[in-house]
């Protein structure tokens, strides 16, 4: 339906996108329709999982977003752990683990890809708009003694989405636009 009113196209997002099967997939990217995916949301409501690795076959556009109507909070980490628990035990069998970067990614710069504005935020690349946060590592005991044992990037990244909360902030930035 969404289809003959040509509610499908680029810049058209769409939440949740939990009962899709690969035909809408399919459709979805053939239109660049994107999906805003709420995983605090659906684990709290029940109503179903996100098929990460349906997404990723079908190359459709998707980025992480909190919907705290039906949801828990606002938290990229509490979001990103979210879609890591769903990836793992959410209905595609057997289930994908989200990679840490990954996850950093679809919170970021899949979220910009997924509104059109690639190129514009969601990363810190020269010419982009960037409202961002400067992180602490060592916020609390625990995650400072997790994250100075981590071996990896990735390590360093999962240990912050799994034990990250607001103290992990140290700063906010707000509005900067760097030129090259």
């Amino acid at each position: 339906m969404y289809e003959q009113f040509g509610l499908l196209r680029p810049r058209a997002v769409y939440a949740h996108c939990i009962h899709i099967d690969d035909a809408d997939r399919a459709l979805m990217y053939s239109t660049g329709t994107a999906a805003a995916v709420s995983p605090t949301s659906n684990l709290f409501l029940g109503s179903g999982f996100f098929d990460y690795a349906g997404a990723d076959r079908a190359e459709f556009l998707y980025g992480l977003a909190s919907d705290v109507g039906g949801g828990t909070s606002f938290s990229p980490f509490h979001t990103m752990l979210a879609a890591y628990y769903i990836g793992r035990e959410g209905q595609t069998k057997p289930g994908v683990s989200l990679k840490p970067q990954q996850l950093w990614w679809q919170h970021t710069a899949g979220a910009a890809r997924a509104l059109g504005l690639e190129g514009v935020v969601g990363n810190l690349l020269p010419g982009c708009e960037a409202d961002f946060v400067v992180l602490n590592p060592q916020a609390t005991p625990l995650l400072a003694r997790k994250t100075a044992q981590a071996g990896s990037l990735d390590e360093l990244l999962f240990a912050m989405i799994v034990l990250g909360d607001d103290r992990l902030i140290a700063k906010t930035v707000i509005s900067q636009a760097e030129t090259a």
